[in-house]
C-alpha cells in the first residue's frame, strides 16, 4: 500500500510530544527529530522558505513521515538519541556510540578484585565509568594499591577452599601488596572495609578515607607505634596529593553535571564536567558535525542526552550557559555569579582548548578541511557573497617621501602565494601622495589581469582607511569591476574594517582567525613593500655616488651598475673593462677619478 500524500500525513499528526522520522523514496530514514508538539514542528518544515541549502534538499526528499508519541519530553530526548545512533540518518548530526572506554570493575566475588576493563559483563559486578582516559584509571588503581592492599589473583576464595588450605601465599603477599586472605591472614570484614572506601574515592568522596586514616594515625602515635603511624601518614599524603591534582570547585557543589558549547559553521564542541563532593571527577569533550546548520541550543540538548547516557550519569542537576529543555526530571541551572558561574566558564575554556587542538591536528592531517573551514568563517565574518579563496592586499611605501613604490601580496586558501606577489614603481604621481598612488597601482593591477584574462580575486584588502579605499574604488569604477570584487580597507590604529558606502566600520574579535589572516596579509604586504623600497633606495644611493663623478651622467651610472653590480666593483675594474661599457673618454675620467680619490 502506497504512503498517503504528505499533506494528509501532516494533517493527521497529533499535537503531542514525540519523535518524527523522515523517509525518502527508497524507504531510508534520512532525518530523526523530537518535538513538544509533533504537528507544529513537522508542519514547519513545509511552511517556510529555508535559507540553508541542505534543509531545502532534505524537504524535497521527504516522501513519508512516521512518528512515535511518547509520554514526556524527556522520553522524546532519549528516543531521538537512540534512533539517531541506530539509523545514522544522512541529515542528522553524527553521534557515534563508542563502546571502547575503560571502566573500573569491582568484581562480584568473595574478596573482590578491583581492575580496569573495557567489557561490561552482567554478572552482578560493579562498574564505575566509563572514563575518558586510561591514565586516569591507572592513576586511581595505583592510588588504591597504595592505600588498601588488594588481591590480584583470580582464585575462587570461597570459605571452604580457604579452610581446606587449598592456596598458598604468593609473592604479592611478601611484597606487601596483598594481606593474604587466601591463608586467612586477612578477614573478609577488614577487606570489605577497604572496598567500601574505594567506592567512595571513585565517587570523588575522599573525606571518609582521610578521616579514618587520621584517626588510625593518632591512635598508633598515642600507643607509641610510630613506624606504623608513619605508614598511615604516608597514605594520608597519597590521598591529599591525589586530591590536590583534581580540581577543587566548592564542597557545596556536588553531584552536578556541567555542560558548555563552542561552535563554528561546521562543528560543535560540547564539554562535560562531572562534579562530585566539590571536585571534578570527569571531563570529556564531544565533537559533533553539523548537517543542517543546527543551533547551539539544539546541539547542546542532543549532546547532553548522549553524554549522560554514555557515562551513565545519574545527576539530577546540570549547569549550562543558556536555557535548554531537558524534560521535567532534570533541574537546569544557568549560573550568573560565584563558583557556579566559574565552573561553567571552566567548561567553556575546556571546549575552546579542545577546538583549538582539533584545528591544529586537522591543519596537519587534513589541510583541505582546514582551508574550507577558514574560508567559510571569513565569508561569514566579512559578510561576503562568496568564499575569499583568492585575496590580494595592497600597501604603499614612500619613506620620507622618496622613491614611492607599492606592493601587492596574494593569498590563496588562506596561505601566501609568493610567486604571485608584485611590486609597483609609482609612475604617474609626483611626490608622496598615498591616495593617488593607490589609485594608480590598483588600476594597473586589474587592467592587466583583465587584459590577460587572468582570474580576479574574490577580495581586495587596502592597507589604509577611508581615503585609500575611496581611491582604490575609483580604479575599480574605471575598469567596470565595482561589485564584481569585494573590497575592504583596514585602518592600522584600531584594526577597523571599512566597506564602500558604509560609514560605520566593522570590528572583528581580536582573537578571530579572520582578523589574524587579514593582519598577516597586511604585514606581509608591508614587509614586501618595505624590502623593495629599501633595495630601490640603496640602488639609487649607489647610482648617485657614480653620478657625482665629473662627466658621468645618470644613464652611464646605470649602465655601469648593470655590468658590475656595485660601485666598489666599478672602482676596481680595469681600464679595458670600463672602456667596453662606457667608451674610451669616460673610462679615462673614471680611472683618473678613482686613482685620485683612492690614493
Amino acid at each position: 500500500m502506497d504512503a498517503p500524500s504528505l499533506q494528509l500525513q501532516l494533517d493527521t499528526l497529533p499535537n503531542s510530544p514525540g519523535v518524527y522520522q523522515f523517509y525518502d523514496k527508497n524507504g531510508v530514514v534520512i532525518y530523526v527529530g523530537k518535538a513538544k508538539n509533533l504537528k507544529k514542528r513537522v508542519s514547519s518544515y513545509f511552511q517556510k522558505n529555508h535559507e540553508y541549502g541542505k534543509t531545502r534538499i532534505l524537504v524535497k526528499k521527504i516522501v513519508e513521515i512516521q512518528h512515535i508519541v511518547v509520554p514526556t519530553e524527556t522520553d522524546a530526548l532519549l528516543l531521538e538519541n537512540n534512533l539517531i545512533k541506530k539509523y545514522q540518518p544522512r541529515y542528522n548530526v553524527l553521534l557515534k556510540d563508542d563502546k571502547s572506554y575503560p571502566w573500573i570493575c569491582i568484581k562480584n566475588e568473595r574478596f573482590p578484585r578491583v581492575f580496569l576493563t573495557r567489557k561490561l559483563v552482567k554478572d552482578g559486578s560493579e562498574y564505575f565509568g566509563p572514563y575518558t582516559s586510561v591514565k586516569t584509571v591507572r592513576a586511581l588503581l595505583d592510588l588504591f594499591k597504595g592505600l588498601y592492599p588488594l588481591r590480584t589473583c583470580n582464585y575462587d576464595l570461597s570459605k571452604e577452599k580457604i579452610e581446606a588450605g587449598k592456596y598458598k601465599l604468593c609473592l604479592e603477599y611478601h611484597l606487601g601488596n596483598c594481606l593474604g586472605p587466601c591463608e586467612q591472614k586477612q578477614n573478609e570484614e577488614s577487606y570489605n572495609e577497604g572496598i567500601a572506601a574505594i567506592r567512595q574515592i571513585i565517587k570523588g568522596n575522599f573525606k571518609e578515607s582521610l578521616g579514618d586514616f587520621k584517626r588510625q594515625m593518632k591512635t598508633l602515635a598515642a600507643e607509641m607505634r610510630f613506624e606504623e603511624a608513619q605508614k598511615v601518614k604516608d597514605k594520608i599524603e597519597i590521598i591529599e596529593g591525589y586530591q590536590a591534582k583534581s580540581t577543587i570547585v566548592n564542597p557545596k557543589i556536588t553531584n552536578v553535571d556541567v555542560f558548555s558549547i563552542v561552535s563554528d559553521d561546521s562543528y560543535g564542541y560540547v564539554n562535560f564536567l562531572q562534579i562530585a563532593h566539590g571536585s571534578i571527577i570527569r571531563s570529556h569533550t564531544l565533537e559533533i558535525k553539523k548537517k543542517l546548520e543546527e543551533s547551539d541550543t539544539e546541539l547542546l540538548e542532543l549532546a547532553i542526552v548522549e553524554i549522560r547516557q554514555r557515562f551513565n550519569s545519574q545527576s539530577l542537576e546540570v549547569y549550562v550557559p543558556f536555557a535548554v529543555d531537558l524534560g521535567e526530571k532534570i533541574k537546569v541551572t544557568i549560573p550568573k555569579l560565584g563558583d557556579k558561574r566559574r565552573i561553567v566558564e571552566l567548561s567553556e575554556r575546556n571546549a575552546k582548548f579542545y577546538r583549538m587542538e582539533r584545528f591544529k591536528q586537522v591543519k596537519i592531517t587534513d589541510p583541505d578541511r582546514h582551508a574550507n573551514r577558514i574560508m567559510a568563517q571569513m565569508r561569514k565574518d566579512l559578510r561576503l557573497s562568496q568564499e575569499p579563496r583568492h585575496i590580494e592586499c595592497f600597501d604603499n611605501s614612500n619613506i620620507q617621501g622618496t622613491h614611492p613604490v607599492a606592493a601587492c601580496v596574494v593569498f590563496k586558501d588562506g596561505k601566501p602565494s609568493k610567486k604571485d606577489y608584485r611590486h609597483f614603481n609609482i609612475k604617474t604621481v609626483e611626490g608622496p601622495d598615498d591616495f593617488a598612488s593607490m589609485e594608480e597601482v590598483v588600476y594597473r593591477r586589474y587592467k592587466r589581469l583583465v587584459e590577460e584574462e587572468q582570474p580576479l580575486p574574490q577580495l581586495i584588502i587596502i592597507d589604509g582607511g577611508k581615503g585609500q579605499l575611496s581611491s582604490a574604488l575609483k580604479s575599480l569604477d574605471k575598469l567596470g569591476l565595482r561589485g564584481t570584487i569585494a573590497i575592504v580597507g583596514i585602518a592600522k590604529r584600531l584594526e577597523e574594517l571599512f566597506y564602500p558606502d558604509d560609514p560605520i566600520p566593522l570590528y572583528l574579535d581580536k582573537k578571530s582567525e579572520t582578523l589574524k589572516i587579514i593582519q598577516y596579509l597586511r604585514n606581509e604586504a608591508h614587509r614586501f613593500g618595505i624590502t623593495f623600497h629599501r633595495n630601490k633606495r640603496s640602488s639609487a644611493a649607489i647610482t648617485n655616488s657614480l653620478e657625482n663623478i665629473p662627466g658621468i651622467g645618470k644613464q652611464t651610472a646605470e649602465n655601469l651598475l648593470k655590468k658590475f653590480k656595485s660601485a666598489k666593483r666599478v672602482s676596481g675594474a680595469s681600464f679595458n673593462e670600463l672602456e667596453e661599457v662606457v667608451g674610451r673618454s669616460k673610462a679615462m675620467k673614471l680611472k683618473n677619478y678613482f686613482e685620485h680619490n683612492n690614493a
